[in-house]
């Protein structure tokens, strides 16, 4: 993401403007768009002219429109944001209060105006404007017949290839049936891995599965890139690192990054610092109960006696439409930041935040332990949220 400007008043009031230049970038944009806000941006526009003979034609026209945000749209496989809402600045072909929809897209300029940037928000920019936050993490998840090839970025797990092909069992003293369909599974997953991995950027590549399929996978990628002399393969073969998972599902990745062989290698990467936080939350959880919290009202309660150590807390929390349920969070992040703990702010679409997702969206390890909130005080959080 590049900032090209940022006009902030003394009351955070004010605006920002940003050109995203990859489709990672769509993901921040869409967390700091909320409702209300005020958004710029070049968009086409469908326009009804009538010429001189009486005729009525339409032809769509690039114009630059103000809306007021009421509705944000993103789809996270292909990276697309869509912003629907109302005009609010004077224009040729649009009409005051007029509805319209912005497609957001990859190096297209855009200003956000909000009456209010928060912390968190103002964090995320700088994230975003840093190219050291940028993807650098590639893996692929398999089992005999099924794998999964992914992108681990700052900011989510996405999944680019899923190859599934069905392996015949091995009959006594006849193994070729098996062994073809094996073949067959390996070259189209070497072939997801050249079409879906950038090893310009990428730093490294999981390749995860139980038993001894990795080592086999591995031999036979190897093995066929000396054979056709396959350079890309050749050059980058220190990038890939093999470690376990139970299954070939996205979901089992989780096991291969918080793999202490797999830690160290990417010390780097918010990915797996997300992971080892998580990790460390559920030792906590299983030792030393008094010592690890979840749920908004227990968190607060821990928070107000200054006992947080680290916090974790979801992206998707700070997305709420109720202001100031969405204040609340990130009242409670500078709380925490003010009494020197760490927060540790974890995307919804990576396999962590999804996991911190079904714990409420909000867990903390704590300093010290801190007496349970009674029953009768706590309230659901699904409530809350």
């Amino acid at each position: 993401m590049k900032l090209v400007r940022k006009d902030l008043e003394k009351d955070n009031a004010g605006q920002v403007t940003l050109i995203p230049e990859e489709p990672e970038d769509m993901w921040h944009t869409y967390n700091l768009l909320q409702v209300g806000d005020s958004l710029r941006a070049s968009t086409i526009r469908k326009v009804q002219t009538e010429s001189a003979t009486g005729s009525v034609g339409s032809n769509r026209i690039r114009t630059t429109l103000t809306l007021c945000v009421e509705a944000i749209d993103f789809d996270s496989q292909a990276c697309q944001l869509r912003v629907k809402g109302t005009n609010i600045q004077e224009n040729e072909y649009v009409k005051m209060g007029a509805y319209h929809t912005i497609e957001l897209e990859p190096n297209r300029q855009f200003t956000l105006a909000k009456k209010q940037w928060d912390s968190v928000v103002l964090e995320r920019i700088e994230q975003a404007c840093d190219p050291a936050w940028n993807a650098d993490v590639a893996a692929v998840v398999m089992q005999e017949g099924l794998a999964n090839v992914c992108l681990v970025t700052p900011s989510m797990t996405l999944t680019r290839a899923k190859v599934e092909v069905n392996i015949p069992r091995k009959r006594k003293g006849n193994c070729s049936q098996h062994d073809r369909a094996l073949e067959r599974f390996y070259e189209q997953v070497v072939q997801a891995i050249q079409r879906h991995i950038n090893f310009e950027v990428v730093k490294c590549v999981l390749v995860a599965s139980p038993g001894f399929v990795r080592e086999q996978f591995c031999d036979y990628m190897f093995q066929q890139a000396i054979k056709t002399d396959n350079k890309l393969l050749l050059e980058n073969r220190s990038k890939f690192l093999q470690v376990h998972s139970s299954s070939g599902h996205k979901y089992a990745l989780k096991e291969a990054l918080s793999d202490p062989a797999v830690t160290s290698r990417l010390s780097d990467t918010k990915a797996a610092g997300e992971v080892k936080a998580l990790d460390d939350f559920y030792k906590m959880l299983q030792h030393e109960p008094d010592r690890a919290f979840y749920g908004l009202k227990h968190v607060e309660k821990a928070n107000e006696a200054m006992a947080i150590d680290t916090l974790l807390i979801s992206d998707e929390l700070f997305r709420h439409q109720d202001v100031a349920t969405r204040a609340r969070y990130v009242k409670l992040v500078d709380s925490v930041r003010e009494n020197m703990g760490t927060v540790r702010i974890f995307s919804s679409l990576h396999v962590s935040g999804e996991q911190l997702g079904q714990l409420t969206g909000v867990a903390a390890i704590l300093r010290f332990p801190v007496a349970e909130v009674s029953d009768q005080e706590d309230e659901s959080s699904s409530e809350e949220d």
